[in-house]
């Protein structure tokens, strides 16, 4: 696959799906052997992938195609992954970024996280780790929302404002 190539794979399966829509993965990766290893785990499990061979492509990739996830390797051509992971934050900060690459120095973690990153994958990495890492973040992008206030017979609990309430009942 040549650097900016874009590709996308689907699969019958349902596991890598969520209330009947297709998750999708966007690898934004320049290294073609890391580009097939990516695309078969995340094939396999049933996810529609599309690969970008690059940073703009990655984007441009981003932004029209919606992915439910991003696999993010740092050392592209054309725009650099850290600049790659700032500005999909920033457009849509609910998409989880994970970040695969070979730079394995603490700081440079610390400042992808900071960044916005939602996890940090160092190569080599284990196929299943990857998964459960990407998989989790989408769990947590899905998770449901916590009641703020519940109400059950006559009482109401509002954890947004700290109180309770009870409705006294008529004396007999």
């Amino acid at each position: 696959m040549l650097q900016g190539d874009m590709t996308t794979t689907g699969s019958e399966s349902t596991e890598g799906q969520s209330g009947g829509t297709r998750t999708h993965i966007l690898v934004v990766e320049d290294d073609p052997r890391m580009q097939k290893v990516l695309q078969r785990i995340f094939h396999e499990q049933g996810y529609t992938v599309t690969v970008c061979g690059d940073g703009q492509a990655g984007l441009d990739a981003f932004r029209t195609a919606k992915p439910s996830a991003v696999v993010l390797d740092l050392l592209l051509p054309n725009i650099f992954g850290r600049d790659l992971c700032k500005t999909m934050k920033a457009e849509q900060p609910e998409v989880p970024v994970i970040v695969v690459s070979a730079v394995s120095e603490v700081a440079d973690k610390v400042l992808l996280l900071e960044l916005g990153a939602d996890d940090y994958v160092t190569k080599p990495f284990s196929p299943r780790e990857l998964m459960a890492r990407v998989q989790a973040a989408l769990r947590r992008r899905h998770k449901p929302t916590a009641m703020l206030a519940y109400k059950f017979g006559e009482c109401e609990i509002d954890f947004a404002r700290m109180s309770a309430n009870a409705q006294a009942r008529p004396s007999r």
